[in-house]
């Protein structure tokens, strides 16, 4: 029989798991971080664009060019919360915009970005996990976008971006 113990214990492992991923993203360390997601994980993400990371490579590809665009990266956890096979985190990205990231040149800013994300366990491994953040708060703090506020024109490379997209839309 399944005990509250026996929940609190799942719970804490979970979180420890969790903590590892983090740790194992912050030193690069592909080896560690295989040992923690399983080779079938999926990364859903509707500010990422879908559909997403579908393994466990696509992950460490990802990973691997965040740290070419932010080679001072850095991602903290701010909050925790476990229950059953799932760990609810807010977690926050720090760093600075040495390399192109997609259509934007690097900017040479540093930004800081609160995401949250579900992660989903199984057998001491992360399968799945749900993350969202504000893309347009990012743009702003690395100079890609002029917020509302400071003027009504979008930034040189976000009219450049928009430009680009009409003409595959036409």
């Amino acid at each position: 029989m399944y005990s509250e113990l026996d929940a609190c214990k799942q719970a804490a492992e979970n979180k420890r798991i969790i903590r590892e991923f983090v740790a194992a993203i912050n030193h690069q360390d592909w080896e560690k971080l295989a040992q923690v997601v399983t080779p079938d994980f999926v990364r859903h993400s509707s500010a990422a664009g879908q559909p997403g990371i579908k393994s466990r490579e696509d992950l460490i590809k990802f990973l691997s060019n965040e740290f070419t665009i932010f080679p001072d990266a850095h991602e903290t956890i701010e909050d925790l919360i476990a229950e059953g096979q799932k760990v609810a985190a807010r977690q926050r990205f720090t760093g600075t915009q040495t390399g192109p990231m997609g259509l934007f040149p690097a900017s040479g800013k540093r930004m800081t970005a609160t995401y949250l994300a579900i992660y989903r366990l199984e057998a001491g491994r992360i399968v799945e996990a749900w993350v969202e953040w504000d893309n347009l708060n990012g743009l702003i703090q690395l100079g890609h976008y002029v917020a509302p506020s400071q003027s009504v024109e979008v930034s040189e490379h976000t009219q450049q971006y928009v430009n680009e997209c009409k003409s595959i839309d036409n």
